[in-house]
């Protein structure tokens, strides 16, 4: 008997044996915003009279996605200095030391590496947020997701959106409480394509 070919073999099958009962190595996906197609908006009580909802114009980022293990990042960078209200000279009004301050602070940031699922979809995503230099842990709530082929750009691509309620005193941003509302919500929809 070839004790040195019946060891092989043993070895073999039992490499065979333990792969086959090991799990799959997940593969995280990075998408890259599409800033065409992603909108981040808030929203607030003006006066009690009625919700007003504006827009920053520029956001970038990249959400690294991995289903099979359930897991995600995301790092998301809104530029401030694009708010738009709808009226140019209210734009600088937010923007303003008592509001955004885009001449100190011309960035904010979401930062998270924990993306929360519910079944094979994401639900929430936990993470920090900074304005204005401050930091604060916050809750996205994901309404909608969808990953499928971009019929243009014919790669893998990533459909969300969610929303998280702020409230911006806390950003040292409460000019107006409470005749403004402090609750702030903080919306974002966006596109994403595999890098």
């Amino acid at each position: 008997m070839n004790f040195s070919r019946l060891s092989t073999r043993l070895g073999l099958a039992a490499a065979l044996t333990l792969g086959a009962t090991l799990p799959a190595f997940a593969a995280p996906v990075t998408y890259v915003l599409d800033g065409t197609h992603t909108a981040v908006s808030f929203s607030y009580r003006h006066v009690g009279l009625s919700t007003q909802t504006s827009r920053f114009n520029n956001a970038t980022g990249t959400i690294v996605l991995d289903t099979a293990a359930k897991t995600g990042k995301v790092n998301i960078t809104v530029d401030t200095r694009s708010v738009n209200t709808g009226l140019e000279s209210f734009n600088g009004h937010i923007q303003a030391k008592d509001f955004l301050d885009t001449a100190a602070y011309p960035t904010a940031t979401f930062v998270s590496d924990k993306v929360v699922f519910d079944g094979e979809r994401p639900v929430a995503i936990d993470g920090k947020l900074t304005i204005k230099g401050i930091t604060q842990d916050v809750t996205v709530t994901i309404d909608d997701v969808v990953l499928a082929d971009h019929p243009m750009a014919k790669k893998p691509a990533l459909g969300a959106a969610g929303s998280v309620k702020l409230t911006r005193s806390e950003f040292d941003m409460g000019k107006f409480v409470p005749v403004n509302s402090d609750e702030v919500t903080l919306r974002v929809t966006l596109e994403a394509i595999q890098q």
